[in-house]
């Protein structure tokens, strides 16, 4: 059962990596549009991974919000305000980008296949956070 708060990030994850392993399997046996829609619910819980009490939480998913949270932040800093609390977002958007470039190139050469990368990885970050949250 999915716990409240922190304790079920590991279980949205397993789920997201399990949605993404279905359209991978999807797309091996020629069921694109079924791959797509499950691709489409994992990124919907990718969100819900970081959701704070309920509401929005941190957007993993938008590049655009991730941009303008950093303008936002640099805007607050050169007012007098916290003096790096801008830089993770800009980690965030910069890992937002070179995820999509490394997707777009995987999925040149290998079309949806390439989805297999990105369910490993929620797999991975699953047990990496399973692991984290209990030490």
């Amino acid at each position: 059962m999915l716990g409240r708060g922190v304790n079920r990030q590991p279980w949205v994850l397993l789920a997201e990596a399990s949605l993404l392993a279905a359209g991978a399997l999807c797309y091996a046996f020629g069921l694109s549009n079924v791959a797509v829609a499950a691709i489409v619910l994992a990124m919907g819980l990718e969100n819900a991974v970081f959701q704070i009490d309920g509401g929005a939480g941190l957007g993993l998913t938008y590049v655009t919000g991730a941009l303008v949270k950093v303008g936002q932040l640099a805007a607050e800093a050169l007012r007098g305000g916290a003096r790096w609390n801008w830089a993770p977002s800009l980690l965030l958007w910069a890992a937002l980008v070179a995820g999509s470039l490394c997707g777009a190139v995987a999925y040149h050469w290998i079309n949806l296949a390439a989805i297999w990368f990105a369910a490993a990885f929620a797999l991975a970050l699953s047990a990496i956070v399973a692991v984290t949250i209990h030490l």
